[in-house]
């Protein structure tokens, strides 16, 4: 008896070894017999990732209005697109498509579909046109038009403001889902208003209608203009909050952080026709903002 439990035993032991031999390199996590060179070979590694934002893109486009068309920076209340600090082609600028591209190849490769009076409800039908291009890169600056109404009352509702942004961008993603977009802050008006007022040609061009709910009345400094004046300022930064937001949304969209709404433009910045549209000094200064931000490294 005690021989038989002897000899079962045994066999036991040798069936749960031969078991445990066949098993081992699962219930370990690894080839145990293989280790010397499987085991030992180096992991590959990984491919870096596309980056998401490409500071070298070789077209671009412009949507937007009337300081993207450069009214008023070369002939008294027309456009000048040579000077827009997005395509144009003048060297005093340089603007952001030559510094991106050099000036040959962006008389090839920049469009303008910006618009003088555009207003964020127009930005949808531009980004149309501008996805047409396939454009790698589209700038945007919008927003002025829509504070700049005929009273403070008419302004575009901050969420309407939102919404059509978002339209706008949407348009975009449907045709090119990789393109990148630079979005400008709108300018700070109560600051140009401050440099215009000054200026007694200027004053005289703003009652041709340039931007009444900031510019009438520009010599008044009661109650009333006051709060005018300050409603529209803060019409301004929430636009600017909108513009931030929606564009924080999108991997490929990079506002300028406020640096255009910051900027103090000087006289010289400024048309000596309407001192109020930037001048061709003041396109380059935007130009510069413009091209500091879609080349900065990282989000």
């Amino acid at each position: 008896m005690r021989m038989r439990n002897r000899r079962t035993r045994a066999a036991l032991a040798v069936t749960t070894a031969a078991v445990l031999g066949l098993t081992g390199c699962d219930s370990l996590g690894g080839d145990a017999t293989g280790s010397s060179s499987t085991g030992a070979r180096a992991a590959k590694p990984s491919p870096s990732p596309t980056p998401l934002w490409d500071s070298s893109p070789s077209s671009v486009a412009a949507v937007g209005d009337s300081i993207t068309r450069g009214f008023d920076a070369c002939t008294v209340l027309q456009d000048c697109p040579e000077v827009s600090w997005a395509t144009g082609s003048n060297s005093q600028v340089n603007s952001l498509a030559v510094r991106l591209l050099g000036s040959a190849k962006a008389a090839a490769h920049s469009w303008n579909f910006a618009a003088t009076g555009a207003r964020m409800a127009d930005l949808a039908d531009q980004m149309t046109r501008a996805a047409a291009e396939k454009p790698q890169l589209v700038t945007v600056m919008a927003g002025a038009n829509d504070a700049c109404r005929a009273s403070a009352e008419e302004m575009t509702p901050v969420a309407d403001f939102r919404t059509e942004f978002e339209a706008a961008l949407s348009t975009l993603r449907r045709a090119l889902p990789k393109s990148q977009v630079y979005v400008a802050s709108v300018p700070n008006l109560k600051r140009l208003w401050s440099q215009g007022r000054t200026n007694v040609l200027g004053k005289q061009v703003w009652k041709l209608g340039i931007c009444p709910s900031m510019l009438g009345d520009a010599d008044a400094l009661d109650s009333a203009a006051t709060l005018r004046r300050e409603t529209v300022q803060k019409r301004v930064e929430d636009y600017n909050t909108v513009l931030e937001e929606v564009c924080a949304k999108d991997v490929r969209c990079r506002f300028d952080d406020g640096a255009v709404y910051d900027y103090r433009f000087g006289t010289d910045q400024l048309s000596h026709w309407d001192w109020f549209h930037p001048s061709t000094d003041g396109q380059a200064r935007l130009a510069e903002i413009a091209y500091r931000k879609v080349v900065a490294k990282g989000a």
